[in-house]
């Protein structure tokens, strides 16, 4: 990213604050953003509101795996939704939108897409 490009991120929280594995909720520019910390030092961030329900409940979901694709399953009906690209597994029709991460100086940021 050139320098011109950091007004479109936005601060979410030092990386310490998020525990591996897990989810945080943000609101990016008005909009409910999940973002997971997976393992040590990878970040993603998706839509936070979970399609079939509404409820802005994703960031609780369990962090695991299907086959090589990392995901979360929505505290509430299940449903496995993709953390690369917000792909909802078993109803393609209820994915999400997946927003750019990033560290920077110990602070996770995103870039809504």
């Amino acid at each position: 990213m050139t320098s011109s490009d950091t007004s479109s991120w936005t601060d979410i929280c030092p990386v310490d604050d998020i525990l591996p594995d897990t989810g945080v909720c943000a609101l990016v520019q008005g909009r409910h953003v999940a973002v997971f910390r997976v393992g040590p030092d990878r970040f993603f961030a998706i839509d936070n509101v979970d399609p079939k329900s509404g409820a802005s409940v994703l960031s609780r979901g369990l962090v695991g795996s299907l086959g090589d694709r990392i995901v979360v399953a929505s505290p509430l009906y299940k449903q496995h939704i993709d953390l690369h690209s917000g792909q909802c597994i078993e109803q393609p029709e209820l994915s999400v939108s997946a927003h750019a991460v990033r560290t920077e100086s110990g602070v996770v940021q995103v870039r809504l897409r």
